[in-house]
């Protein structure tokens, strides 16, 4: 459970102290108000991630060159400080070697918006995304691979854009990629395999309809990746970047045998893409043994009733829920499942 949340310098909030609810809130308020950013926040502090940018520099409010965050949890508190451009985390007051240990006893996070969408209907890169997002809150050893794949991908394509390297050095490099590319695949072939029942259950109870879903994994390679890239060493050359191997992983999504992206309705694929995230929720419940918090972003004003009524009922009792909203009119005559907190310019206003 989230206890308390302090923030320096992190997006719209120059300072924030907020004692959280048990429960979680329903943060009410106009657009850019900062309710997303509240969000944005505790999805940071829960898991080094967020779905908004790939760049530290933004979480900082403007004009500012560092931003704070300190959660307090069940497990502890963790700080994170980005400051001079490096990223400083601890635990309890204990500074963490690295991501991984401070991931590690991090509780559940998952993250529902309306940019899912682009689970079903985007490219690879957002389908790798939500499983690497999974996994290393899943697995250590899919967080260890990950992070060890791609620095040694980040060296690898840094030296083929060197005309001067050698074709030993090139080996060495394919060997580590080798090493950990393949347990990063083993773990996500398990990973699909985990998600597949609890996506097909949300989808068949969100949707009223029996339609079968499946996830088919879509490597890069087939066969060994140590040959893959023996093989591709002359493209790559060419390219300037290595053109096989798990960053270019896909996994394939079908309703009732067709793909989803190309002959689902907008409704069906709203669906999928909402159903597969609350099986990540499942997983990691089930995997880790806690309730993942539950981060929904200003989705419920797009499910039409039936949508929106099946969601809220399979929404995990046991999970701390924050759902931003601009209005509540998609309660009806529904009370609020969820204490109201109002949003204005950066303040929080307890309604």
């Amino acid at each position: 459970m989230l206890h308390a949340l302090r923030l320096k310098n992190f997006r719209c909030y120059k300072a924030l102290n907020w004692q959280i609810p048990a429960e979680g809130a329903l943060l009410l308020g106009r657009n850019a108000q900062g309710k997303t950013s509240l969000l944005e926040a505790l999805c940071f502090a829960l898991s080094l991630h967020t779905p908004r940018t790939g760049k530290l520099e933004h979480l900082a409010t403007h004009g500012s060159s560092e931003f704070g965050i300190s959660l307090s949890t069940d497990s502890g508190t963790r700080k994170v400080l980005w400051q001079q451009r490096r990223l400083t985390l601890s635990t309890d007051g204990h500074p963490c070697r690295d991501y991984g240990d401070y991931l590690t006893g991090a509780p559940p996070v998952v993250w529902l918006g309306n940019e899912d969408i682009s689970l079903v209907t985007g490219g690879a890169e957002d389908r790798r995304r939500y499983l690497d997002f999974l996994g290393t809150q899943w697995h250590p050893a899919y967080r260890t691979a990950l992070r060890e794949y791609r620095k040694v991908l980040k060296g690898r394509n840094l030296l083929l854009r060197n005309p001067r390297h050698t074709p030993a050095t090139l080996r060495s490099y394919a060997e580590l990629l080798s090493r950990h590319g393949e347990v990063l695949m083993s773990l996500r072939h398990q990973l699909l395999a985990l998600l597949q029942p609890h996506i097909r259950h949300f989808h068949s109870n969100i949707s009223s309809k029996g339609e079968d879903i499946t996830l088919t994994y879509r490597p890069s390679v087939q066969g060994s990746l140590s040959e893959a890239l023996a093989a591709s060493v002359a493209n790559d050359e060419r390219a300037g970047f290595t053109t096989v191997g798990p960053h270019r992983d896909d996994f394939d999504l079908d309703i009732a045998g067709a793909a989803a992206a190309e002959y689902a309705s907008e409704g069906q694929q709203r669906t999928l893409a909402t159903a597969m995230v609350l099986a990540q929720a499942c997983v990691l419940q089930v995997e880790t043994g806690h309730a993942p918090t539950l981060l929904i972003d200003d989705i419920f004003g797009e499910l039409d009733p039936s949508r929106r009524k099946a969601l809220l009922s399979m929404l995990p009792e046991d999970s701390q829920i924050f759902i931003t909203t601009t209005h509540l009119d998609w309660l009806g005559d529904m009370p609020s499942p969820l204490p109201v907190l109002t949003i204005d310019e950066g303040h929080i206003v307890q309604d």
